[in-house]
């Protein structure tokens, strides 16, 4: 890998309409995740730690949260000009529209691929968490000559109807692509699952760049759905099985092939409690694979008293006497009170939780005050008349004023808090 010249393109475009209320003023991949990171994270620490480092990332709905994310976290380098992540809006080029679909984002910065001239193009998406380490992927695409190599995940056959699945053979060569089909194609090597596409694409940059441009000319603009079922025809594409990349750190209690689509509140959820625990599913302390983020410069943690029990608190969280924190996650500059009791929750940043307020599987978004005594999570007929309320009963509290900083008690409303 170290002879090839490689430049990422990732979709950062998503509006993650599933993912509402969490959505409604930022895009699905500048969401927060965990106690100090957003969702677009992930695939560019991956990228990073793979030694690919010239990362464009295509933004399209609501993306001043994940550029300004992305100013503030992800300088790698002012000196070495082909080290960077830049955030890449429609540039219509090609016509006075939007992205209108995966392979046409693509098409409209082809002239960024022409610029660097590279040998390999890494297509990947920006909604999902996990590790990867993208140069043993690339090693397969060498390995097999490929055109086209797309990651494919090991799910259960009765699982497989909701994905995009690969049928290849034995070498991994694909043969067929099924949209959520009513009966999967099992792997040759497992017949009890399928390969269910991952979205993440490498594409040998010749084959890349005529294939954008005669599904430009046939008004095709997705690479699901339009480019990669042509190219099936007439070029070599694999099947890149990513239960076998081996990330290093990774510790034997985690889950090795570890991926999550947050595309429901409910999945989000649940990804938040995979990080929890003595031994979580996916640890997020990996310092041989680190997750990389802000470099906030906020104090530690604060805590006054209460009871803490399997939960995560970022950086300057205030927590107050008798407060009984359980299986939760507490972001940056959040205040707990007195006497709150939280359980299963996900308290974002600058919030405040008031006195005595009880909170059962709740997510509270940033910059929101929770009212003494208040009490949600424990009657869904009630908490479905001022929240949404998702079909797992996890209840989302929006985001609250975006000038309101728990941690501001001056209650000046301009020292508000630590910059990201």
């Amino acid at each position: 890998m170290h002879n090839d010249r490689i430049i990422a393109f990732v979709m950062a475009g998503g509006q993650g309409a599933r993912l509402q209320p969490l959505t409604t003023g930022r895009s699905k991949p500048s969401v927060p995740f965990g106690a100090r990171y957003r969702i677009v994270d992930f695939v560019l620490s991956n990228l990073v730690n793979s030694q690919i480092s010239t990362i464009y990332l295509l933004v399209q709905y609501k993306s001043q949260a994940l550029i300004e994310h992305v100013r503030k976290a992800w300088t790698i380098s002012p000196l070495l000009q082909s080290q960077f992540v830049t955030v890449v809006p429609p540039q219509m080029m090609t016509g006075e529209h939007w992205f209108q679909g995966t392979a046409d984002a693509i098409t409209q910065n082809i002239n960024l691929i022409e610029e660097h001239r590279p040998n390999l193009v890494a297509v990947f998406g920006a909604d999902h968490i996990y590790r990867m380490d993208i140069r043993q992927m690339v090693e397969f695409h060498q390995q097999r000559k490929a055109d086209v190599t797309i990651a494919a995940l090991p799910v259960p056959l009765r699982d497989a109807q909701g994905f995009g699945v690969i049928a290849a053979d034995s070498d991994g060569r694909i043969q067929a692509f099924e949209e959520k089909p009513d009966h999967p194609t099992p792997m040759p090597t497992d017949p009890s699952q399928a390969f269910a596409s991952m979205g993440n694409y490498i594409f040998n940059a010749d084959v890349l760049v005529k294939a954008l441009k005669e599904a430009q000319e046939a008004g095709e603009t997705d690479f699901g759905q339009h480019v990669l079922p042509r190219l099936l025809r007439t070029h070599r594409l694999f099947a890149y099985d990513f239960a076998t990349n081996e990330v290093p750190g990774i510790l034997p209690y985690e889950n090795r092939v570890y991926w999550r689509d947050l595309g429901t509140i409910d999945a989000y959820f649940e990804a938040h409690q995979d990080v929890l625990g003595h031994e979580p599913v996916f640890d997020m302390f990996n310092p041989d694979w680190p997750i990389f983020s802000s470099s906030y410069q906020g104090p530690v943690a604060r805590i006054l008293g209460g009871e803490i029990r399997n939960s995560l608190l970022a950086a300057a969280t205030m927590i107050h006497e008798g407060a009984k924190i359980t299986n939760s996650i507490i972001r940056r500059e959040a205040v707990i009170e007195e006497d709150v009791v939280l359980e299963d929750c996900v308290i974002m940043d600058y919030a405040r939780v008031c006195r005595g307020a009880r909170l059962r599987k709740v997510i509270v978004d940033r910059h929101n005050i929770i009212a003494a005594g208040d009490e949600i999570g424990f009657d869904p007929l009630k908490d479905r008349q001022r929240f949404h309320v998702s079909e797992g009963g996890v209840t989302v509290i929006p985001m609250g004023r975006v000038n309101y900083f728990a941690r501001d008690n001056r209650g000046t409303g301009g020292r508000g808090g630590y910059s990201e």
